[in-house]
């Protein structure tokens, strides 16, 4: 069993699963299954278990014989395992939420773990570095830096307001209050609805008239009965308009500016566009590690939400190095004179702890560094924060061993031979790694049988295929409990820094199935 399932638990499901299976043959049928949930404390309601069961048959019973052993039943949470994976492996909070809570349903934590997917769903292209046309929100004096540093919910108000400012509506400062009569919104899809100009493209025009309704329900539906006929009435119901829900609307918002931006990138203007450069693998895997971990504010740039060090320094925290909160950090929000001094106090107290408590190398590495932004440096305290990170997590299950990375590197190799694999690894810097051979066979000798070797590619790889067996791993490993942030291309280009990682979630993944 993968996941946060203990002995004890596993005992229960089959003591459930028992009381249910009269015969004890090992098996239940397809309808006994409503009663195996109840016996589990898992009252389900016979639709949902209608659905499992469809599920079960087209995936679970792989004899395909419409009965269900108690490996198939509890083989759902892999399953659950792997969505929590990589939930977290796109940046998503996941601790204290394991395969038993979703499986059981807990409303908070499965509301909260899908506002969060959706959320990294809905933002992912309101960036500049993804929407250049976004510059066109850029106002008088700034650069393209200040536009940089604005979070997707900053970005979304300002867009909202700047259709709204042309349609010479009052701006608004939040999406809950200030767009509870609707008014706002059917400006704004007034304003950004296709006018037909394009070649192929159809005029929608938006009717006005239910924005003199005076009961403010009516004229919320009459508002998404105009966004319904741009394809985008999704997220609220009017009720989620007057009530001002927060989150509801923001993902309201946010599919809009998707699917109609109606912005136009500037022409002539005094813009570096080079400032533009796409995130790169590392600083995303980088930056969604912290998020995983609940750092606050959310990290959406790297670089500039790192410049006061609080995300630093709570990561410090993350890695057991004491911080003093009260007396060497200052927090925000910052005075508006000498604002930089502040946040540069903290980024000094952030080298400081990392060269005399945590015994990082941080050799020409400055608070002002981390201050400016610098990629190159920020990203070597960050690696170390990430790589103490991660040995904690495996000294904490090696009763305080101290680990290293030639002690992986042995147990790996240790591992493989001892499930009679033929693969090994020299070091994180080993080429034959690009084939995720060893990684596939590290997760079967984990895990006995859960890898099917007939998706995996042998032989002369090329590098489609080395990529394929890269995802499969990534895939495999977080199925089976490993919370891998690494993605597959560093895997087929052998990163030394996110190999690492794998084979020490994966190690980690081991000792705790030991």
């Amino acid at each position: 069993m993968a996941g946060k399932i203990s002995k004890e638990e596993l005992e229960e499901l089959r003591e459930a699963f028992g009381k249910v299976d009269l015969n004890g043959n090992g098996f239940i049928c397809d309808y006994e299954l409503h009663d195996l949930f109840k016996e589990a404390n898992l009252p389900l309601p016979g639709y949902k278990v209608r659905e499992i069961i469809q599920k079960l048959m087209e995936e679970g019973d792989k004899d395909k014989d419409n009965k269900i052993s108690f490996n198939e039943f509890v083989s759902v949470s892999e399953n659950l395992n792997l969505a929590l994976n990589s939930a977290s492996a796109i940046g998503c909070h996941v601790v204290n939420i394991g395969a038993l809570d979703l499986r059981e349903g807990k409303p908070h934590l499965v509301l909260g773990l899908l506002w969060q997917i959706i959320k990294i769903g809905l933002f992912a292209d309101i960036e500049l570095s993804r929407n250049e046309a976004l510059a066109a929100l850029l106002r008088d004096g700034e650069t393209l830096e200040d536009l940089m540093k604005l979070s997707p919910e900053e970005l979304l108000l300002r867009w909202a307001n700047f259709h709204l400012e042309n349609a010479g509506w009052s701006k608004i400062n939040n999406f809950s209050h200030d767009i509870k009569d609707s008014r706002a919104y059917f400006h704004l899809l007034n304003q950004i609805a296709p006018k037909g100009q394009k070649e192929g493209e159809d005029r929608i025009d938006i009717d006005m008239s239910g924005f003199s309704e005076k009961d403010d329900l009516k004229r919320a539906e009459c508002m998404l009965q105009q966004a319904d006929r741009l394809g985008c009435r999704q997220f609220v119901t009017s009720t989620d308009v007057v009530s001002g829900n927060p989150k509801l609307n923001l993902a309201f918002v946010a599919n809009l500016f998707n699917k109609y931006p109606a912005l136009t990138k500037p022409e002539n203007q005094d813009i570096n566009w080079g400032l533009l450069e796409g995130e790169t693998r590392e600083e995303r895997t980088f930056r969604n590690w912290m998020n995983s971990l609940g750092v606050s504010p959310h990290v959406n740039h790297l670089y500039g939400d790192l410049q006061d060090a609080l995300v630093i320094l709570q990561l410090y925290e993350k890695i057991k190095v004491p911080v003093d909160w009260n007396n060497k950090v200052n927090k925000p929000p910052y005075p508006k004179l000498g604002a930089n001094m502040k946040k540069l106090e903290n980024c000094n107290y952030a080298v400081e702890l990392g060269k005399t408590k945590a015994n990082f190398s941080l050799v020409g590495i400055g608070g002002q560094d981390l201050n400016d932004g610098n990629p190159t440096l920020t990203l070597a305290l960050v690696w170390q924060l990430m790589r103490r990170y991660t040995l904690n997590v495996l000294e904490g299950l090696g009763d305080g061993q101290k680990v290293n990375d030639d002690i992986i590197v042995n147990w790996v190799n240790k591992t493989l031979s001892g499930a009679g694999k033929s693969t090994k690894i020299s070091s994180f810097k080993d080429k034959e790694i690009s084939s995720s051979l060893a990684v596939l066979d590290l997760i079967d000798a984990i895990q006995p049988g859960c890898v099917n070797y007939d998706l995996v590619k042998r032989g002369s790889l090329s590098d489609e295929d080395k990529l394929d067996n890269a995802k499969f791993a990534v895939s495999m490993a977080r199925k089976i409990g490993a919370r891998v942030y690494a993605l597959p291309d560093d895997l087929v280009e052998v990163k030394p820094k996110m190999v690492m990682t794998v084979f020490a979630c994966l190690m980690g993944r081991g000792m705790k199935r030991a």
